[in-house]
């Protein structure tokens, strides 16, 4: 996979996100409360994924949770920061991981 799909799967899964009504991203989406609450879940995969992939000079924080309305640019900005932790890191099996997490929330939303 690598950082080219994973810049795309971000930027899927954000625009789909912003597409969003509220009632929808608020909606019941089992085993997650709702479609924001899985969409954060997602951002703080990122998140933590950027801050292992930096070795160190990173360390992991809590994505908060701002509102079922912000959850797409969070996703945006955790991926984009990914993007470019690991941008020349060739194959990474953290960012392979992100691709498919982003892939099945895409698929499911």
């Amino acid at each position: 996979m690598g950082v080219e799909q994973l810049q795309v799967e971000v930027g899927r899964v954000a625009d789909r996100l912003r597409a969003m009504s509220q009632e929808r991203l608020t909606r019941g989406f089992p085993p997650y409360d709702s479609r924001a609450a899985a969409a954060l879940e997602v951002a703080q995969r990122l998140a933590d994924a950027a801050a292992d992939v930096t070795g160190g000079s990173a360390e992991r924080r809590t994505v908060p949770d701002l509102g079922p309305l912000v959850v797409a640019d969070q996703v945006a900005v955790t991926g984009t920061d990914l993007v470019q932790a690991a941008s020349g890191l060739g194959d990474d099996p953290r960012v392979d991981a992100c691709v498919a997490a982003l892939r099945h929330l895409r698929l499911t939303l």
